[in-house]
C-alpha cells in the first residue's frame, strides 16, 4: 500500500493517523517532491476508476492560470490532463492510496481510507 500525501494537507495527515491506528503496512509519497510521471498517474487513474479531471483541484491557482475549468473532458483531452497533473503536482487531489487488491482509492474520508484498508 503506497499513499500519495502533501504533509502541509490536513486531509493526508488524518488518513496517515489513521492507517497508522490501524497498523497499516504502507509507504508514503510526498507527490510534490516526489513528483509522479504521466505513465504514473495513468496507472494510478486507472486503479482508481477515474479520469484525469476526477482527480484534479480545479481550485488552485494553477488550475486558473491553465485554464482547465474550460478545458474539454473528453478522450481527445485525457493526454493533456495527464500532463497538466504531472506538470503541475499540486493539482492532483489528496491523499490517494493504492490498495493491495491493485485498485485504489482517493482517500478524503474515513470512509474512503477504511475501504482502502479493507481490499486485500
Amino acid at each position: 500500500m503506497e499513499i500519495w500525501i502533501n504533509p502541509a494537507c490536513s486531509k493526508c495527515r488524518s488518513a496517515l493517523s489513521l492507517l497508522d491506528a490501524e497498523g497499516a503496512d504502507y509507504t508514503v509519497r510526498r507527490y510534490l517532491e516526489d513528483v509522479p510521471s504521466e505513465d504514473e498517474i495513468r496507472t494510478v487513474l486507472d486503479r482508481l476508476g477515474l479520469e484525469p479531471w476526477d482527480i484534479t483541484r480545479t481550485q488552485e491557482a494553477a488550475a486558473k492560470e491553465l485554464g482547465l475549468k474550460e478545458w474539454a473532458r473528453d478522450e481527445e483531452s485525457r493526454d493533456r490532463w495527464i500532463a497538466a497533473l504531472a506538470a503541475h503536482p499540486k493539482l492532483i487531489q489528496r491523499p490517494i492510496i493504492t490498495a493491495e487488491d491493485g485498485t485504489a482509492v482517493v482517500g478524503r474520508s474515513e470512509e474512503a481510507v477504511r475501504d482502502a484498508l479493507s481490499r486485500k
